[in-house]
């Protein structure tokens, strides 16, 4: 069987079993024809039969949905003379024993049907058709054909006199199968990019754009610039290049005020499309050869159309191994004409008046296909306001449930307060003091204190973690502390021995021996126990306490909020503080955390010596070794950082393990290098990084799983590798690690290539070594991933959403306070709608809805 009529009959098939929806192909079957065509002729198909396909499927799309089934029954008729191996045919006009064609079929038995995904565009073999073919093995879904996204069902009955009735689109909840086009495959594929439903589609919003807005005529067009040109085909031919091995289609293009050359490669079914005289949209960047401006590979349109790819702002979406942009691009389209209006907006109509939104329906066009630029900004806003009032709005109803939770009161005289203040070995700074006070402010009221501690690293938050643990010790009170690592945990133990010494403290790790886990467990639930601290061995169920008053949560951001909130149930409505050494921008703390309290701990304790920064090129790392060197003779140790853990041929980083080894034969054979990444076990990164801190190491060589909190007081130097690949807030919790020291520490950061000494983060971290000022700056840079993840934060991750654009954060602040103030429940009738969204919002995100 010829593989070009094969094809043409699955097209055929399919499309009888849609009922002659013109669906088989994204954008009607007319636009696979020119492409099948050249494959027909080159495959040895009659010339008469292709050009009978061809001139009876090109006015496909205008026909009625009778005259469409007569047109495939006579084409069936037509291939089964030629090539009798096909079923018998089906039409009830030519040849006895033809079946009916009951709901389009157009096969006999003696024909296996043919699944819609195999005759789909998507999954077809002709990956040909555009010169572009699947790598590897992968599947690609081809940008095979230049078609226009299906019109709206509206649009489709204006245009097609004497056609069905249009369909009620699917449901925004509907899987990706129900677009026409998009087979099992297509949208297997698709779901790498988080795609499954209609409604991913049109939140999956543009990266970025390009502006082809800019129509020029040929006689103005300058090298080196976008810009969009309309003109008439003048000549088009293929010529072999490279000994044959690619093919280069040619074209002159001309509008009457000059003519340009127009290249593409191994794309010779263009050929077909652009016959001479043909009117075209051309868009793309203007290149030279050999003095002549010229257009090398743009992406083009036929005038007539409704243009998508070329003569606008085209959004260009993220993609994943086989899917095309174009292809991808046109899917959207289809998808925003017939759905984005049908998208119910969860905003009171009054509220988008006040705020002066954009239409939620209007918001989904310009987004994705804007009109002009300030048209997309208009829509990215809305978008944008919508999630940050549900994200303000849940922050508010939690803070709101926080208020609600009653709880005994913790009091104590200001002579348990100064005892413990003398007790210290330093006087505390005034931030400190005042953060004392705050917490025992929260401690004296009926409500459970819910509060946020963020600081410096070394800023000093312990000791007011501690000394809320006393209160609540003198008022009977049992705490415990929970750490991220049990690193950590031990540290806080060995600290909180040394402020609260006359307290009952137990450490419980998940490598604690179980007959010790065991007593521990005991004398807490009998009240012994009045402090524990340990990591997540605390949230099992076995440990239960007998007056849980008080939970500590250290480097928060670290724990989900499951994780915190089965913490909180240990007790009844206890008190909470959570801590955080990563500098936190203000305005992040209010949106993330607005339902804590929030104390900012910003002043460091005198005579601690800031650390000295320095960013070194590639090519000066043995002076930087040298420097190390001085600081071990000098009996310090140091810390050196990669970003990678193994080397990479795709990623051009130092990686831990390869350099090890190196710096081990070379730069430092005579002192002890440990090494420490995130793929060791959790006792075995325990073991390295206790034996660093007892000094059985002279240098660790680590990843970033040092980032956090350990303490090393003989550590003087860190030097961090491919300081370019870390975010600012990183870098600073990295130079975090040698602050503890009371001698004078420094930080060292290479970048990976000479360009990036001059990084902006780099220079930043030279300049300044206040973390909320680097914060700040990291914000505006890289947005908010570095402090924490968001899909740790309880809601949805922010899809249109910038926590950098303050503007339009105090924007819906303001709106959901006053909201909140009106309706908190949001009961109204008007507001019901806006209760769905929030509660989606959240809890989609595991979030804690009180």
């Amino acid at each position: 069987m010829n593989s070009a009529i094969q094809k043409l009959a699955n097209y055929l098939t399919l499309e009888a079993e849609r009922g002659f929806d013109n669906g088989a192909v994204v954008g009607g079957l007319d636009r696979m024809l020119d492409p099948w065509g050249e494959e027909a002729r080159e495959s040895g198909v009659p010339s008469k039969l292709t050009d009978i396909v061809v001139a009876r499927l090109r006015d496909y799309p205008r026909l009625s949905a009778k005259s469409r089934e007569e047109t495939l029954r006579g084409l069936w008729n037509r291939l089964h003379a030629e090539y009798p191996e096909l079923a018998s045919s089906p039409g009830k006009s030519e040849g006895a024993g033809a079946e009916p064609v009951g709901q389009g079929r157009l096969q006999t038995e003696a024909s296996p049907e043919v699944p819609q995904e195999q005759a789909s565009l998507v999954d077809t073999d002709s990956a040909q058709a555009e010169g572009s073919v699947a790598g590897n093995g992968a599947e690609r879904i081809e940008d095979r054909v230049d078609a226009k996204a299906p019109a709206s069902s509206a649009d489709k009955s204006a245009e097609s006199p004497g056609a069905t009735p249009p369909v009620e689109p699917a449901s925004l909840d509907s899987l990706l199968t129900a677009v026409p086009g998009i087979g099992p495959k297509s949208a297997k594929t698709l779901k790498k990019l988080g795609l499954e439903t209609l409604e991913d589609l049109l939140w999956h919003l543009p990266r970025r754009y390009d502006d082809y807005s800019q129509l020029k005529t040929i006689n103005r067009l300058e090298l080196g610039e976008e810009v969009t040109i309309i003109g008439t085909v003048e000549e088009i031919s293929v010529r072999p290049v490279r000994g044959g091995k690619l093919k280069l289609v040619e074209a002159t293009v001309s509008d009457g005020t000059g003519s340009i050359g127009v290249t593409w490669f191994n794309q010779t079914w263009i050929v077909n499309r652009l016959k001479p005289g043909k009117a075209v949209v051309l868009s793309g960047g203007i290149d030279q050869y050999l003095g002549k401006l010229t257009m090398n590979g743009p992406e083009w349109e036929p005038l007539e159309r409704k243009q998508i790819h070329t003569n606008r702002i085209v959004p260009v979406y993220p993609l994943t191994a086989g899917v095309t942009a174009k292809w991808l691009r046109r899917v959207i389209n289809s998808v925003v004409q017939s759905h984005a209006e049908r998208v119910p907006d969860p905003l009171p109509p009054a509220l988008v008046t006040e705020a002066g939104l954009m239409s939620f329906g209007t918001a989904f066009h310009q987004v994705h296909f804007p009109d002009s630029w300030d048209q997309l900004k208009r829509a990215q806003h809305r978008l944008a306001f919508n999630e940050m009032l549900f994200l303000q709005l849940g922050v508010m109803r939690q803070k709101r449930g926080w208020q609600e939770l009653k709880t005994e009161p913790i009091r104590v005289k200001d002579e348990w307060v100064d005892s413990f203040l003398a007790g210290l070995p330093y006087r505390l700074t005034d931030a400190q003091g005042k953060a004392l006070a705050e917490v025992r402010a929260d401690l004296e009221r009926p409500v459970a204190m819910n509060r946020l501690i963020e600081g410096d690293v070394g800023s000093g938050k312990t000791v007011i973690a501690a000394a809320a643990v006393g209160m609540a010790a003198s008022a009977g009170m049992q705490s415990a502390v929970m750490a991220p690592t049990s690193i950590l945990a031990e540290q806080h133990y060995e600290t909180f021995l040394e402020f609260l010494p006359e307290l009952s403290i137990r450490l419980l790790l998940g490598s604690t021996p179980a007959a010790e886990k065991k007593e521990i467990r005991e004398s807490l639930a009998r009240g012994e126990t009045q402090l524990v601290i340990g990591t997540h061995a605390l949230l099992e169920d076995p440990v239960s306490f007998k007056k849980l008053g008080l939970a500590v949560i250290d480097e928060q951001h670290r724990f989900g909020v499951a994780q915190r909130a089965a913490l909180r149930s240990k007790g009844v409505n206890p008190n909470l503080i959570v801590m955080t050494a990563t500098p936190i921008p203000r305005s992040l703390a209010l949106t993330i955390y607005g339902d804590l309290d929030l104390t900012i701990v910003d002043e460091m304790p005198p005579g601690r010596l800031p650390v000295e920064t320095r960013v070194f090129r590639p090519i000066e790392r043995p002076r930087a070794h040298t420097f190390i060197r001085g600081q071990l003779e000098a009996g310090h140790q140091a810390f050196i950082i990669f970003p990678l853990v193994e080397g990479s041929d795709k990623v051009q980083a130092k990686a831990a393990v390869d350099e090890h080894d190196r710096l081990r034969q070379n730069a430092f054979p005579e002192y002890r290098l440990g090494l420490l990444h995130g793929r060791l076990k959790p006792e075995e990164k325990e073991r390295v990084m206790n034996a660093f801190r007892q000094g059985e190491y002279d240098v660790l060589i680590s990843t970033s799983v040092v980032e956090v909190g350990v303490n090393v007081p003989n550590a003087t130097v860190i030097l961090v590798e491919g300081a370019d690949r870390f975010g600012l807030s990183q870098l600073h919790q990295f130079r975090g690690r040698v602050t503890r020291s009371n001698h004078q520490s420094y930080c060292l950061l290479i970048p990976t290539r000479d360009r990036e000494s001059e990084n902006e983060r780099l220079m930043a971290m030279e300049e300044t070594s206040d973390g909320f000022e680097l914060a700040d700056k990291d914000l505006k840079q890289r947005g908010p991933g570095d402090f924490f993840g968001t899909r740790q934060s309880g809601f949805l991750e922010l899809r249109a959403a910038r926590l950098t654009d303050l503007r339009m954060i105090e924007k819906a602040r303001s709106q959901a306070a006053r909201l909140f103030e009106e309706d908190p429940m949001l009961e109204a009738p008007q507001h019901q709608a806006l209760a769905t969204a929030v509660d989606r919002f959240w809890t989609n995100g595991k979030g804690e809805i009180s």
